[in-house]
């Protein structure tokens, strides 16, 4: 066989692609260089007041100290804080006593007071996705124990109507956040609300409790998957618990086997007293 001479133009080989430690660390630098570009056209921003900040996602010191968080003693039916703890064991408010809620337990961030005020409307009616992710992050932590032994996610639903108008569910948003850090799938179609009501801004207990009745409903597709599993609630926040009822007694109908609720804010009463 005659040598061939070695065309001029040979045909280029295919890149090789780089080591994956390469790709890791390039992958890293276009990261850093993209958030570079935001930073000096959008400087950081406080989550709640819009005050500089040196990160993004965060709050400002001020707004940070003016966060008021739960954290123990607190209620471990309600999620509410107390203002001592004492005894072994489950720590019970006379509220939870007098007034068992349908839920097992719930946790919450923080008491709902201007800076949760802020962030959550922030999030519902401005349209502020860019906080969900910092504020689903804060929600794992605060219902880390809820979380460790449930089986699912399931946000609080708007209507179609009120989805349409909105564009998304701010609830949906925080349950995708926090399913990603604690490992559990989010089961949006679970639950759905099947009348519209009126917003629950301004009416008495109540009054709200009348609103919601009925409102929620588990499809007949869902009611098999939901058999005797243990869920969490996924809510912004919690006021009068009138929604929130009403979401876990549809549930429970439908055959859940445990249901606790998870929000980032609740509104608390201090001034309850431990009952171990």
């Amino acid at each position: 066989m005659e040598w061939q001479p070695e065309p001029m133009h040979a045909p280029a080989r295919e890149a090789e692609a780089p080591p994956p430690a390469l790709a890791t660390q390039l992958r890293g630098v276009g990261r850093r260089l993209l958030r570079g570009l935001v930073d000096v056209a959008l400087p950081p921003a406080c989550m709640a007041c819009r005050a500089a900040v040196d990160e993004p996602g965060c709050l400002c010191g001020q707004c940070w100290g003016r966060l008021s968080f739960i954290a123990a003693p607190f209620c471990d039916r309600l999620g509410t804080p107390l203002p001592y703890g004492f005894g072994e064991g489950r720590l019970l408010s006379p509220a939870a006593r007098e007034a068992p809620p349908a839920y097992g337990r719930a946790r919450a961030v923080a008491e709902f007071g201007d800076v949760a005020r802020n962030l959550i409307h922030a999030l519902k009616y401005a349209d502020r996705l860019d906080i969900a992710p910092p504020m689903g992050r804060m929600m794992a932590r605060a219902g880390a124990d809820i979380l460790s032994d449930a089986q699912a996610l399931v946000p609080v639903p708007l209507h179609r109507l009120r989805l349409w108008r909105r564009r998304f569910n701010q609830s949906a948003a925080l349950a995708g956040v926090i399913g990603g850090e604690a490992g559990l799938p989010v089961r949006a179609g679970w639950l759905e609300r099947r009348r519209a009501t009126v917003p629950q801004v301004g009416l008495d207990r109540a009054a709200r409790a009348r609103n919601v009745q009925g409102a929620f409903a588990v499809p007949d597709m869902g009611k098999g998957e939901l058999r005797g599993r243990r869920l969490v609630l996924v809510d912004d926040v919690l006021t009068t618990g009138a929604t929130i009822d009403a979401c876990v007694k549809a549930l429970l109908r439908a055959g859940a086997g445990q249901v606790d609720v998870l929000v980032f804010a609740r509104v608390a009463d201090v001034a309850d007293a431990p009952l171990s």
